[in-house]
């Protein structure tokens, strides 16, 4: 297959949604409506390298953006018009090794599958210029002043969709022949680069496209994109056990008690809210407690638990999770659970962020049987169920 580069336009201003900041740098559920788009070239195989481009002043949204991206992507100012900043990508493309074939793809398309991008590679082996297009389902009309005019024939009619892909040599000749400039390009009726190969003559080829490769330009598409997020449940599974000693207050389950003996610990050693953690942790696959907060770390000598639960939970968030239960079974003689256990729902529920609906306190004994029946330590285990993203 012929070398293909894409080109991802994100310098518009997004006027018709609104608001302070432009769409491609929105969040859409774990990554940006920008990070998606690019997500979807930067893993295919049939692309050699992505060029992004930005409007002038919007270096800082797009490193914010992309976050580690950047290092994978070549970024570059777009013109004054969408021709003048696709231009400006074919300027940034080649190097030593220019590509035979270039896509072309709007930002505002955060769906696009590796399937349409397939196509347009495939169609690329023959056709110049290629295009995904989907057949218009509803009935079009056409109007006048509020007025229905005719029932226009559908049948021949489609909508184009991005990535549109070319041959280099004649996407170059079509906006040199259109006169392509910083200030946009002499050929008024093109609205996508498909456009000006049309001007010129060319022949354009379709391929089909996909519903779900829509652009968000509205509120209404922004929110049918949120919409569109799937969503599964992952459970992960805490475990911890300290040993007791004489001396008191002990902390657990977030509470400071009175008690003869204290749990010991190079943090304050609240069992319960450490098997919390690795829970939290382990539903995103992202460790344990001590590979983020490691004993042998002064910093964390007395430290308290709750700050080490509040930073796994905001991991979860950080990673398009939603913490949606928690599941805790303290094991221990004493102290008595029962009376603590509403206070502690609460306490963990505040740490986390969640409704205390959200969060189960349970306790039982070991019949006096091991290390948890003589009294010589508690242990504690916990389940996090959390909602994330498939898509």
């Amino acid at each position: 297959m012929m070398p293909i580069d894409a080109i991802i336009v994100a310098a518009g201003r997004g006027t018709r949604l609104g608001g302070p900041v432009p769409k491609q740098y929105l969040p859409l559920g774990a990554r940006t409506v920008l990070a998606r788009a690019v997500d979807a070239f930067l893993g295919h195989p049939a692309i050699r390298s992505v060029v992004v481009v930005i409007a002038a002043g919007d270096e800082r949204r797009v490193d914010e953006a992309l976050a580690d991206r950047t290092r994978a992507v070549r970024v570059v100012t777009g013109g004054a018009t969408r021709q003048a900043s696709v231009a400006r990508g074919l300027a940034a493309l080649g190097g030593t090794a220019p590509p035979s074939a270039v896509m072309v793809h709007d930002a505002a398309r955060p769906f696009v599958s590796a399937g349409v991008i397939d196509r347009v590679a495939a169609a690329l082996t023959e056709a110049a210029a290629v295009v995904p297009a989907v057949p218009i389902a509803d009935t079009v009309k056409r109007v006048d002043g509020g007025r229905v005019i005719e029932t226009v024939d559908r049948s021949a009619l489609v909508q184009v969709q991005t990535p549109q892909g070319f041959h280099l040599a004649a996407l170059l000749a079509a906006h040199a022949a259109a006169g392509t400039t910083e200030t946009g390009s002499t050929e008024a009726g093109a609205t996508d680069d498909a456009g000006l190969i049309e001007a010129q003559g060319g022949r354009v080829t379709t391929v089909p496209g996909e519903r779900t490769n829509f652009k968000i330009t509205t509120e209404d598409d922004l929110a049918a994109a949120r919409a569109s997020l799937a969503a599964v449940p992952v459970v992960g599974h805490g475990f911890d056990v300290h040993r007791l000693e004489p001396g008191g207050p002990m902390v657990i389950g977030g509470l400071t008690i009175e008690s003869p003996t204290r749990m010991k610990g190079h943090s304050d050693a609240d069992v319960a809210l450490h098997a919390i953690t690795d829970a939290l942790f382990g539903a995103i696959a992202d460790g344990d407690i001590g590979h983020h907060f490691p004993p042998s770390d002064e910093t964390w000598r007395g430290a308290a638990s709750d700050r080490f639960l509040a930073f796994a939970a905001e991991r979860v968030r950080a990673r398009g999770g939603r913490i949606a239960h928690i599941d805790l079974t303290i094991m221990c003689e004493r102290p008595k659970i029962g009376p603590l256990r509403e206070a502690m729902r609460a306490r963990i529920a505040e740490i986390v962020a969640v409704p205390v609906a959200a969060v189960s306190v349970k306790a039982t004994t070991t019949e006096r049987l091991g290390f948890t029946g003589r009294g010589e330590g508690i242990a504690a285990q916990a389940t996090a169920t959390v909602l994330r993203e498939t898509t």
